[in-house]
Formats: C-alpha cells, sequence, structure tokens
C-alpha cells in the first residue's frame, strides 16, 4: 500500500472512531459496540502514566465500550472531536497516528464549560487494506481531568 493510500485509509479510520465517539456520548442507546471492538487487533496493548497493560479483544472486552461512555458521560464530556491528525507511515502494512483530541466537558458540580486539548499516539496494522488499533499510548488523563475538577 502507497503511503498516500495508508494516510486516506487511516483518516477515515479515525473520523469514524471519532463519529461514533460522540454518538455514543449524545445518546447512551446508540453506543456502537461493534464498531469499538472491531477498530482494535485481537490483542492491542496500551501504556500510560499508570503503566502498560494488554488485553485480548474477545468476550470481556465487549462490556468496556459501554462502561466507558457512560463513564464520560457521567463525568460531563459532551463532545471529542479530532483538531488534528498526523499519520505516519512505519512501512506497507504498519502506520502511527497522533491524534489530538479537543474535548469539551460541562462540569457536573457548577455547570462550567470545560476544554481540554490533549494528544494520543495509536499503532495500526492494516490487514488487507483494514487498519485495526493494537497499541496507544496516552498522557495521564486522570490527572488532566482532576485538574479541571471534572472527577
Amino acid at each position: 500500500m502507497t503511503p498516500a493510500a495508508m494516510k486516506r485509509k487511516v483518516a477515515h479510520f479515525f473520523r469514524r472512531y471519532a463519529e461514533r465517539f460522540q454518538r455514543s456520548l449524545d445518546d447512551p442507546s446508540d453506543v456502537d459496540t461493534d464498531g469499538v471492538i472491531g477498530s482494535f487487533a485481537e490483542y492491542f496493548v496500551e501504556s500510560s502514566p499508570a503503566g502498560v497493560q494488554g488485553g485480548k479483544n474477545g468476550l470481556r472486552f465487549r462490556f468496556a465500550p459501554g462502561r466507558g461512555f457512560a463513564y464520560y458521560r457521567k463525568i460531563g464530556t459532551v463532545s471529542m472531536k479530532i483538531a488534528k491528525l498526523e499519520v505516519t507511515p512505519l512501512d506497507a502494512t504498519h502506520a502511527m497516528a497522533k491524534v489530538t483530541w479537543d474535548s469539551r466537558y460541562r462540569r457536573r458540580k457548577d455547570g462550567a464549560p470545560v476544554r481540554i486539548v490533549f494528544a494520543n499516539r495509536y499503532f495500526l496494522a492494516l490487514r488487507k487494506g483494514v487498519p485495526k488499533i493494537f497499541a496507544y499510548v496516552t498522557g495521564d488523563e486522570q490527572a488532566l481531568l482532576k485538574k479541571h475538577r471534572l472527577v
């Protein structure tokens, strides 16, 4: 796959990822569990300041999207949009994407609007041209949420 084609596929993948995230925030009955779990490889790894952990994309993971979106709604998340996307092809079947997210919240305690911009890095494998996340690296989300008094 050419680097340009890979960049287009990964950009499309993350547009759909962000749309799915937003729909799940807007309507608790519109959580696309299959779409979320279909975005991840059969096994994936997360690295954050809390540590490194891995997980199998299986039955147990099926319950994570609903709980995750419920948590984001509970803390007042109202939108999660891509502010910037940078795709770096690594070879013919792998890419890294740096996604800068622009997240908006309504603080539960006082109703104040809160904006947090942050970046995550995702590593994707493209099998038969279909991107799947196999690893991601995040900053300290909990510290940011605490700093802005959302949790």
